[in-house]
């Protein structure tokens, strides 16, 4: 990995859409963005922002994410959704998030996330062994 630099951004300007409300992915019942829909957006955010620092054969998968949703917004609702680079370390990354309301620039969601960065072949590998041990020990 590339030394990658603090404050480091990425930034998403997303239109709230019904596959992202709390009632299509089942995390409630109305038609407002969802919560896992927030985290999955900062997750990309903060793949953007740290994009270029990989190198081949380099991934990120995350770890944690911390998050409070402290804003409805519908669909049709303009959002932008930020993730800045905290800190580092060998290979541990840490976010700051946030989403905000593109109009009005009110606070959606803020939290942390931090991502590894990892081997995508090994760790891919290291998965699908995960699969074959599971279907081998219920095939018996």
């Amino acid at each position: 990995m590339k030394g990658i630099n603090l404050h480091c951004q990425g930034i998403l300007r997303r239109t709230v859409t019904e596959d992202m409300t709390a009632r299509q992915m089942k995390s409630g019942s109305l038609r407002v963005l969802a919560t896992p829909a927030v985290v999955a957006l900062m997750e990309e955010a903060a793949c953007e922002a740290i994009a270029y620092f990989m190198e081949d054969g380099e991934t990120t998968v995350g770890t944690s994410m911390s998050i409070d949703h402290v804003a409805p917004s519908p669909v049709g609702k303009k959002i932008r959704v930020e993730a800045d680079v905290q800190t580092f370390s060998k290979r541990e990354i840490v976010f700051h998030c946030t989403a905000y309301d593109e109009d009005t620039c009110a606070l959606i969601a803020s939290g942390t996330h931090k991502r590894v960065v990892v081997n995508w072949v090994k760790f891919q590998e290291k998965a699908d062994k995960m699969l074959e041990a599971g279907n081998a020990v219920a095939a018996t």
